[in-house]
């Protein structure tokens, strides 16, 4: 009789998992999945209101979920919250913001704050999480939720693009460090998701234009397309899988 292999699992149940900018967009998709993949779900934002809404949406599906209000621009306070309340088996740090103008006209308060949160706040996060692994001795899962925009450029975008791509190089830095404690580090980099974030770019009709013109499946990326992503990355179905990035940008770097 032959032994088959086993598919390896994408239930998340018994894990703790922490989600930054957890109060919508990306980051309530990222929540919303990992939630009804069995994970108790850290609900993390700077809005307490919505974090609350949120957190009862989520419980009303019969998932477990608590509210945790960060503001990872402040890194002491949220390295001592995640010291408190972790370990978190599963982070995805999906907060992120952008101040899109042309390159010749940034200004220094535009740059620092991008790179407060986007780089800054992203590399101590996701520091603060692995430290509380490493000190329990368990395996992890930590996701960046990063961009197409941390592989190409992009108009109106030297700023953020250069936010995003330092976060695809300290994540391929930490899952060489970290591999030998069983913490894997990734990032996922979506093509421009239709959130309240993008709202600006798709009122726009020029730039509609150019972003279907560069997405070879020829339609808008939606925050249900990254779901699968996301429980994909945190379960032991990658369980081989770090130091990378996870292109889910409808074919738009594939040139």
């Amino acid at each position: 009789m032959i032994e088959l292999p086993k598919t390896p699992s994408m239930s998340l149940h018994g894990r703790k998992a922490l989600i930054i900018g957890a109060s919508s967009g990306i980051g309530l998709g990222c929540a919303v999945a990992l939630a009804e993949a069995g994970a108790h779900v850290c609900l993390s934002a700077r809005n307490v209101n919505n974090l609350n809404q949120v957190v009862k949406a989520v419980q009303t599906k019969g998932c477990s979920a608590e509210a945790m209000v960060l503001d990872i621009s402040d890194i002491e306070t949220t390295q001592e919250s995640i010291a408190t309340n972790g370990p978190f088996d599963i982070l995805v740090n999906s907060a992120g913001l952008g101040r899109h103008a042309p390159s010749q006209d940034t200004t220094k308060e535009d740059f620092d704050e991008v790179m407060n949160v986007n780089l800054r706040g992203a590399y101590f996060v996701t520091q603060a999480v692995a430290n509380g692994l490493i000190n329990s001795n368990r395996p992890g899962s930590l996701i960046n939720i990063s961009s197409q925009m941390g592989h190409v450029g992009g108009i109106d975008r030297a700023v953020y693009s250069a936010s995003k791509h330092a976060v695809e190089g300290f994540t391929k830095a930490m899952a060489i460090e970290w591999g030998p404690y069983q913490i894997r580090v990734n990032t996922i980099c979506p093509t421009f998701v239709h959130t309240p974030l993008t709202q600006s770019t798709f009122d726009n009709p020029e730039r509609i234009r150019w972003i279907k013109e560069k997405i070879k499946l020829g339609r808008i990326c939606e925050v249900e397309d990254i779901m699968g992503a996301v429980v994909f990355l945190a379960s032991d179905a990658s369980a081989m899988i770090t130091g990378s990035a996870l292109m889910v940008d409808g074919g738009w770097t594939a040139d």
